[in-house]
C-alpha cells in the first residue's frame, strides 16, 4: 500500500464499518448513559457492611452490581471502539479516558463485596442459596471467591487497589498511544518505483514481498524507528513489569506469574509444561527455517526472510471471497453455528479495512448486551482471511455464552478464548485443502497454516519465556533496561531460530509486541492452538457428538474453571500431550510441504 493509499475513514463504504448502534446511537446517548451509571455507584456503596446480612440482601447486592457493571461495560466499549477508529481523535481519547475512570470507580465501589463474602464459610453461603433460589446461579462464583480468599485484602485495601487500576495500567496505555497515535515510519522505496510507508498493520505483509533487498530496507527502516524510541518503550515496559510485581505482592503471591495464572485457576505447571515441551522440540522449528532458507535459495536466512512465503506468486483474496470461505469452513460445527457466522458478517460486526490512524492489529469485542464487534485491518491476503476466521471464533464464543449464561459467567478466560479462535483457523485449513483444486492456492494455504503454527505455538512460547525471564529478574531486584531486554530476547531468538543469522534489529523485536503489557497473556495463544488442534481432530473423526461437546464448551462461558471446561470438550491441558500432538501436526505439515518442493 503506497503512502497515499491508506484511506480516511469517511472514504470507506458503511457496509465495511462496524455498526455501534447496538451500544449507543450517538455520543449524546452515551453521555446520558455515562451520567446515569455514574449516579448509581452510590446505590452499590450503600450496601457496604451488609453483603451477608441475609440471603435477600446478598441477592440485591449482586443484582445491583450486575446492572451497574453491564452499563459500565457498554460505556467503556463504545468509547474504546470509537477511539480505536482514529487513535489521534482527541474527543474520543477523552471519552475513553473518562470511561476508564468510570470503570475504575465502579470497581472501587464494588470492592467491598468479595472481602465480605470471604468472611462466610462455604456452609453459610450454601444456606443462603437454599434460602433464596435466585442465588443458585452464583454457586460457582462463590466457590471462586472463597478460593481467592488468601489473596484478597481488606475492603479498604481492595478499594485502594481498584482506585489505582488506571495508574498500574499506565505503562500499557502510554505504549498504545505512542505506537498507534504518535509513531510514524519513514517511507521505503519500492523496486518498481514509488514509495510505501511501513505501518504496524502492514509490516509483516511487506516482509512477504519477493524482492529481498526491499524486505531488508523495510526491516531496517522499521527497526531503526523503534530504536529512536528505545528509552520511552523501555521505560513503559519496565513500569508495566513493576506494576505486575507490585500487584502480585499486594495480593500475597510469590511471583507475578503465579498471580496472573491463579486468576483463572491455572497451575504454573501448565506454563512450564508448554515451555519445556516446545523448547525440547525446537528441531522441528529449525527444520521449517531450513526449508525456508532452501526454498528462498539464500545462503543465510535473515530476520527479513522469516515471513516470506514458501509458496511462489501472490494470492489475492478480497474480503468478500474470504467471507465465503470462512462460512463454508465452519460447517462441521453445525448448521446453527454456521448460520450465526453468516448473519454476523451481514450485520456489520466487522470494521474491515485499515484507515488513517486506526488502531493496528485485530480483536473481537462487544459486551453482554451488544452484538459482537471485530476490528480488522484487512489486507486482501491469506493472512487476513485467517485473522477473520480467528476473530469470528471469539465472537461466536461471546454470542453463545451471552445467550446461555447469566451475566456473572458471561466472560471467559483467555486460556479458553484462544481455543475458540484457533479451532476456526484449523477448520479453515481443512476446508481449503479439501475443496480448492488450484495447486498454487493450496501451497499458499499450507504455507499460511505452517506460519500460523510457527508464530502461535513456537513464537508465542518464546514470548512467554521472555516475559518469565524479565519478571524473574525484576523480582530479584535487577534493573529491566532496554539493553537487558535486547540480550534476553536476542538469546531466545538465537535458540529458537538457530538457522537464522541475528542482527540488531531483530533483538529489538520485543519493543513491538503490545501483548507484553498484559502480563503473562501470550502463553495462552500457544496452549490455545494445542487444545484446538486436538479438538478439531476429534470433531473431524467423530462428527456431531464431538461438535456438540465443543458447542457446549463455548456456551458455558466461565461457569467452570478453564481446565474443567476443556476436559468436558475432550482435551486435558494439564498434560503435555496436546502440546506434543500439536508439534507432531506441525512436523507433518513441514514434511508435506517438503514433498511438494
Amino acid at each position: 500500500m503506497s503512502v497515499a493509499d491508506v484511506p480516511e475513514r469517511e472514504e470507506v463504504d458503511e457496509q465495511y464499518k462496524w455498526d455501534l448502534d447496538s451500544l449507543f446511537a450517538s455520543d449524546d446517548e452515551w453521555e446520558d448513559a455515562f451520567e446515569a451509571v455514574s449516579e448509581r455507584l452510590g446505590d452499590l456503596e450503600a450496601y457496604e457492611g451488609q453483603v451477608t446480612e441475609d440471603a435477600d440482601t446478598l441477592a440485591a447486592v449482586l443484582e445491583t452490581r450486575e446492572e451497574i457493571m453491564r452499563q459500565v461495560a457498554n460505556v467503556s466499549a463504545y468509547a474504546r471502539m470509537r477511539s480505536d477508529e482514529d487513535t489521534a481523535d482527541q474527543h474520543y481519547q477523552a471519552l475513553s479516558a473518562r470511561a476508564q475512570s468510570l470503570s475504575a470507580d465502579a470497581s472501587s465501589a464494588a470492592s467491598f463485596i468479595e472481602p465480605e463474602l470471604q468472611q462466610c464459610t462455604r456452609e453459610e453461603l450454601q444456606a443462603f442459596v437454599e434460602e433464596n433460589p435466585a442465588l443458585e446461579q452464583y454457586e460457582h462464583y462463590f466457590d471462586d471467591v472463597l478460593r481467592m480468599k488468601p489473596h484478597t485484602r481488606s475492603a479498604e485495601v481492595e478499594e485502594l487497589l481498584a482506585d489505582l487500576s488506571e495508574v498500574t495500567g499506565a505503562g500499557g496505555e502510554v505504549y498504545n498511544m505512542l505506537t498507534n497515535a504518535d509513531m510514524e515510519f519513514p517511507p521505503v522505496e519500492e523496486p518498481e518505483g514509488g514509495e510505501v510507508r511501513p505501518t504496524l498493520s502492514n509490516f509483516t505483509t511487506l516482509l512477504k514481498r519477493r524482492d529481498r533487498d526491499f524486505r531488508q530496507r523495510v526491516s531496517d527502516t522499521f527497526y531503526e524507528e523503534w530504536a529512536s524510541l528505545r528509552n520511552a518503550v523501555g521505560t513503559a515496559y519496565k513500569n508495566s513489569v513493576k506494576a505486575d510485581i507490585k500487584l502480585a505482592r499486594a495480593r500475597n503471591y510469590e511471583t507475578a506469574r503465579q498471580a496472573s495464572l491463579d486468576d483463572a485457576n491455572i497451575p504454573v505447571t501448565v506454563y512450564d509444561n508448554l515451555v519445556d515441551t516446545v523448547e525440547a522440540n525446537l528441531d522441528v522449528l529449525h527444520r521449517h527455517a531450513e526449508l525456508k532458507r532452501d526454498v528462498l535459495g539464500v545462503d543465510e536466512l535473515r530476520s527479513w526472510d522469516l515471513y516470506t512465503p514458501l509458496a511462489e506468486g501472490e494470492v489475492d483474496i478480497p474480503y468478500e471471497e474470504a467471507r465465503e470461505h470462512v462460512v463454508e469452513a465452519v460447517a462441521p460445527l453445525g448448521e446453527d453455528y454456521q448460520n450465526r457466522v453468516a448473519e454476523g458478517l451481514d450485520s456489520r460486526w466487522v470494521d474491515v479495512y485499515e484507515t488513517a490512524n486506526k488502531r493496528s492489529g485485530a480483536y473481537s469485542g462487544g459486551t453482554y448486551d451488544s452484538q459482537p464487534y471485530i476490528l480488522m485491518n484487512y489486507q486482501d491476503d491469506m493472512s487476513s482471511m485467517y485473522t477473520l476466521a480467528h476473530e469470528l471464533g471469539h465472537s461466536l464464543h461471546s454470542e453463545l455464552t451471552s445467550e446461555t449464561q447469566p451475566h456473572v459467567y458471561s466472560g471467559y478466560e483467555i486460556f479458553v478464548a484462544e481455543v475458540a479462535s484457533t479451532v476456526n483457523e484449523a477448520l479453515l485449513t481443512e476446508h481449503l485443502l479439501e475443496t480448492v483444486e488450484d495447486e498454487q492456492f493450496r501451497r499458499h494455504v499450507l504455507d499460511e497454516y505452517l506460519e500460523r503454527f510457527r508464530s502461535t505455538l513456537f513464537r508465542q512460547t518464546m514470548f512467554a519465556d521472555f516475559e518469565h525471564r524479565t519478571h524473574e529478574l525484576a523480582e530479584d531486584g535487577e534493573a529491566i533496561t532496554p539493553d537487558v531486554c535486547d540480550e534476553i530476547y536476542g538469546d531466545l531468538k538465537s535458540t529458537y531460530y538457530e538457522p537464522m543469522a541475528m542482527d540488531d534489529g531483530i533483538r529489538r523485536e520485543w519493543m513491538r509486541i503490545p501483548h507484553f503489557y498484559y502480563g503473562f497473556y501470550v502463553y495462552q495463544y500457544a496452549t490455545g492452538i494445542s487444545a484446538a488442534n486436538a479438538l478439531v481432530d476429534r470433531i473431524m473423526e467423530e462428527g456431531e457428538p464431538a461438535a456438540a461437546d465443543y458447542r457446549e464448551f463455548l456456551s458455558k462461558g466461565s461457569r467452570e474453571y478453564p481446565l474443567e471446561l476443556l476436559r468436558g470438550a475432550g482435551v486435558d491441558m494439564a498434560s503435555p500431550e496436546p502440546v506434543e500432538q500439536a508439534i507432531d501436526a506441525y512436523d507433518d505439515l513441514v514434511a508435506e510441504f517438503e514433498s511438494l518442493t
